[in-house]
């Protein structure tokens, strides 16, 4: 699952059967000859028309192949490809190259036809991205001193700043708009470079004012929604401050330079308007310094901010300044993994069932080897393919056709299901909905000691069907608890946005992410096999394949009935 780069910021009615092999058999008469002068003879007959007359109970063909995924097939894929041999599995690195390569041979063997044309492997299709490293020496400078990189600011993503350019910043306040509150009222940013506070404003009670429950919302728990609104906004650059006085940038600077030295990756091609506003962190001296101010002058502001619950103007003269924060760049290949399974009658329909398989690879000589993240939704792409593929192999194949999709880039900003959305192989027009597995492997802190669950995200968002399917699938079959509290608009986590379904929900194709939320390993070394939970991911596993069963084989595509946030 894509991670907050910043610190913490950082699912009853029976399965439809398929109309040809499933549907009960309608009544048939049966002329049988009598003798009308016995009572005898005619006994037998009618006997003979009851039984002829009898519907038969349709065959649960959903529940005869999903048992067919089992812990002991999940435990011997993720032992491979979980394994320190894959090196992490880096977007763009040996391990990665080594997991699609498996993956692709895992489909082929199971008789999925490799739908990716002009490519040297059908089941690859291969795109060109950017990976980009800080280089050494980026400095700003501003009222006459000169400040460093990685021990004053430090950046990450792109950069416009690859030679010293001059900056006038505009005073964007927490960066937040939405109902009933915009720090960006009267601004124009288009092509401008922002200071924005980190945090959000509280109430006098110390409480977040907006979000629920004084609990705050994704304006504070997550740059990354100021940095989109910036984007959105048409910003190039923002440089964040956290002016609070219990922060440490020294100290957060030196936790972060393992990670802000790593390569970045991007789309070399990126289409016009699409790439992000680069995003900069600086101390709080600079801070004051590039707001023309000092902590007594901040700290008013914030309280009258806090005071009246909504932006107030600000005091502040930014400074204007000088910067370098230079890039070095190179181009390479990645590729998705695709699977694809022809339906029956309804073959032009696809229902694209994805994981991501890429990790976070090689961090301070330490192998990440993401088990669960996404180790477990990868495998369990691969069992509900076999199990798939012998329903079909013993004459009940889908009606609609399935597209088995393993996507790389995941963990660099979702950017290999951006590609294949940007770059479908078969027509979004087409698409009927995409399930998605990310994590289906441990246990989060709140559910602890308790029983089964899994969360499912964004089954409700845009059609009110699928979101029934996943109800009815769980209560027939593997009667877990479905946690859907992450559908709410207001998670300041917005895991909705966090894994690849959502490149398929821009494009208004129903989606349903399975999800066990994050632990103490989560985007850590010790996501390893060894503490993957197999009894509970196979109850999650089997939940994903019968409700994908019930979509690829109903009579009546899903309606798209709803438009949530």
């Amino acid at each position: 699952m894509h991670k907050k780069p910043f610190l913490t910021w950082l699912l009853a009615v029976g399965v439809t059967a398929s109309a040809v092999a499933q549907k009960a058999p309608e009544k048939v008469k049966i002329k049988t000859k009598r003798k009308a002068k016995t009572e005898a003879a005619a006994t037998p007959a009618a006997a003979t028309d009851a039984v002829a007359a009898a519907p038969t109970a349709a065959v649960d063909l959903a529940g005869q192949y999903g048992p067919t995924i089992t812990q002991e097939d999940l435990r011997k894929h993720l032992t491979i490809l979980a394994s320190d041999a894959y090196e992490g599995r880096e977007t763009g690195e040996k391990g990665q190259k080594m997991a699609a390569e498996y993956l692709s041979k895992q489909f082929r063997e199971l008789g999925l036809t490799g739908p990716v044309q002009g490519s040297d492997d059908p089941y690859l299709q291969h795109f060109t991205m950017e990976r980009s490293t800080w280089a050494n020496g980026g400095t700003l400078k501003v009222g006459g001193q000169t400040y460093k990189w990685l021990t004053d600011f430090y950046g990450m993503g792109t950069t416009p700043f690859q030679t010293e350019t001059a900056v006038q910043p505009v005073f964007a306040g927490y960066g937040i708009e939405q109902e009933g509150y915009s720090d960006y009222t009267g601004l124009d940013v288009k092509g401008k470079d922002l200071m924005i506070l980190l945090g959000e404003p509280t109430g006098t009670d110390g409480k977040a004012i907006l979000g629920k429950d004084g609990a705050g919302s994704k304006w504070g728990n997550d740059f990354r929604a100021k940095l989109a609104m910036a984007t959105e906004k048409g910003a190039r650059s923002v440089f964040f401050v956290d002016f609070n006085p219990n922060s440490n940038f020294e100290k957060l600077a030196g936790r972060m330079t393992q990670y802000i030295s790593r390569p970045s990756i991007s789309f070399k091609d990126a289409k016009p308007g699409t790439r992000r506003a680069s995003a900069f962190f600086v101390s709080p001296a600079v801070g004051y310094k590039l707001l023309g101010s000092n902590a007594a002058a901040v700290t008013k502001y914030t309280a009258a901010v806090n005071k009246a619950s909504k932006p107030v103007a600000s005091p502040f003269k930014p400074a204007k300044f000088m910067v370098t924060a230079p890039k070095k760049v190179e181009d390479f290949t990645t590729e998705n993994v695709l699977g694809y399974m022809e339906g029956t009658d309804k073959k032009d329909e696809v229902v694209v069932l994805s994981a991501h398989y890429d990790h976070i690879g090689i961090i301070g000589g330490e192998v990440h080897n993401g088990a669960d993240d996404d180790g477990s939704g990868t495998v369990t792409l691969l069992e509900m393919a076999q199990a798939f593929q012998k329903a079909k192999a013993e004459g009940h194949g889908p009606r609609r056709s399935i597209l088995f999709l393993a996507v790389t880039g995941e963990e660099k900003g979702l950017l290999g299901s951006e590609y294949y959305t940007d770059h479908p192989i078969f027509p979004l027009a087409t698409t009927v909905a995409d399930l998605n597995t990310d994590m289906i492997g441990r246990t989060d802190k709140d559910h602890e000691g308790k029983g089964d669950y899994v969360y499912v995200i964004g089954s409700d968002k845009l059609s009110s069907e699928l979101h029934e399917i996943v109800l009815n699938s769980n209560e027939k079959y593997v009667k877990m608890d479905l946690d859907f509290r992450f559908n709410d608009p207001e998670d300041p986590n917005r895991f909705y946005y966090r894994s690849d379904h959502y490149n398929f929900a821009k494009h208004k194709i129903p989606v349903a992410f399975f999800f066990n939320g994050v632990h103490d390993d989560y985007h850590g070394a010790g996501d390893e096999v060894e503490k993957i939970e197999f009894p509970k991911m196979e109850k999650r596993a089997r939940l994903v394949f019968y409700s994908a069963w019930e979509v690829v084989n109903r009579d009546q595509r899903l309606v798209v009935d709803s438009n949530k946030k």
